[in-house]
């Protein structure tokens, strides 16, 4: 037997290298993946999510993982115990590694297949849409306000201020903006109007503006009739605002009075916000359907019903919808709010009053920049 106090032995077996923890198989695709210069923290990961994995198929021995333990069971089996402990982000990183791995296993042909395409991959909770504050809109709104002096070509306040409220007060996206006519302005006896929208896949939608909002468009169009005398309709001398064009005109146009371009209306909106000051930031990654989202929000800070919403926006799914109800967080506190009970609570205030304290919109907004 061994001398236990040799210390020679002691020194040996102490110095003696440690197995290497991971098996050939993912040694070989860490050597292919170096070739694609990875990150430090990729392949850090790498070895976490493989660890993790080949832990639970081999009953915490990951260094005994072979091709004969990667099967469609395994890695089900796996990724059903892996979720207990770990959010969907991480959850779905790893599946992306074992993807990855599978995949060069079986382009390697030491896989007959991908098993990982059978097992399946959380989705993550989409992030709740952002809207802009009241402060910001009020920026805004007054940068391209100030406009209507410059004597710059470029510059359209009257046209800019009508696209900004129009996707501010009817919702509408960035491809909707710029493929509206004049004719789809329907004007109502009360003095405000309906725009028939034609939305993603075709989809139309009615969605009604206040006489506010009308006024600034008319007012927009009057602009461009001065602008471009030569393109309004015919025997529209006596008209004004919609009368004086074609219905079958783009509402938005661009300074050679052709349809808008996507990249007119995204730097028409950027520059607003650059020059607004750090008031008015726009939400990230969304510079004009930030603005939709912000027209969503109130809505749904204002009660509106969540199929009343999934309507106005032009949504296929009700769920879409609910998500600005809860980014607004108010239609819930609201019903709340009615539960008799808290009339049981001293000093508690009304439901009325409960319910005033929910009812914020655009009414200030649309007051101070209508056109007197």
């Amino acid at each position: 037997m061994p001398d236990n106090g040799d210390p020679a032995l002691a020194a040996r077996t102490t110095d003696a290298p440690e197995p290497d923890p991971l098996p050939k198989l993912f040694n070989a695709f860490l050597h292919d993946r170096q070739t694609r210069k990875p990150s430090a923290h990729t392949m850090k990961a790498y070895r976490q999510d493989f660890v993790a994995i080949a832990s639970l198929v081999t009953d915490g021995d990951p260094a005994r993982m072979g091709l004969v333990d990667i099967t469609k069971e395994s890695m089900r089996a796996a990724f059903a115990t892996y979720p207990r402990d770990h959010e969907a982000a991480s959850i779905r990183r790893c599946w992306s590694t074992w993807n990855v791995l599978c995949t060069f296993l079986y382009t390697g042909d030491l896989l007959a297949a991908n098993p990982m395409q059978l097992v399946g991959r959380p989705k993550l909770a989409k992030a709740l849409p952002k809207a802009l504050p009241r402060t910001a809109v009020e920026a805004l709104l007054e940068t391209v306000a100030h406009d209507r002096d410059s004597k710059r070509q470029t510059d359209w306040a009257e046209r800019d201020l009508a696209i900004i409220l129009t996707a501010l007060l009817a919702g509408l996206r960035a491809a909707e903006l710029r493929g509206v006519d004049v004719g789809d302005i329907r004007t109502t006896d009360d003095g405000a109007a309906v725009i028939h929208v034609k939305g993603k896949g075709g989809k139309e939608r009615s969605v009604p503006i206040e006489a506010e909002l009308l006024s600034v468009i008319q007012t927009y169009l009057d602009s461009r009739a001065v602008r471009f005398p030569d393109t309004e309709k015919r025997r529209a001398a006596k008209g004004s605002g919609l009368a004086r064009w074609s219905t079958r005109a783009p509402l938005f146009v661009g300074r050679d009075g052709q349809r808008i371009t996507q990249g007119t209306l995204q730097s028409r909106i950027k520059r607003a916000f650059k020059r607004a000051g750090p008031d008015a930031q726009p939400v990230p990654g969304a510079l004009i359907h930030g603005l939709r989202h912000t027209y969503a929000t109130e809505l749904a800070a204002s009660d509106v019903s969540v199929y009343t919403l999934m309507k106005l926006l032009g949504h296929e799914s009700m769920t879409t919808s609910q998500r600005y109800v809860t980014a607004a967080g108010t239609e819930t506190r609201s019903a709340a709010a009615q539960n008799p009970l808290y009339a049981l609570v001293p000093n508690a205030p009304t439901a009325e009053r409960h319910a005033a304290k929910l009812s914020l919109a655009f009414s200030e907004a649309r007051e101070r920049f209508s056109p007197h």
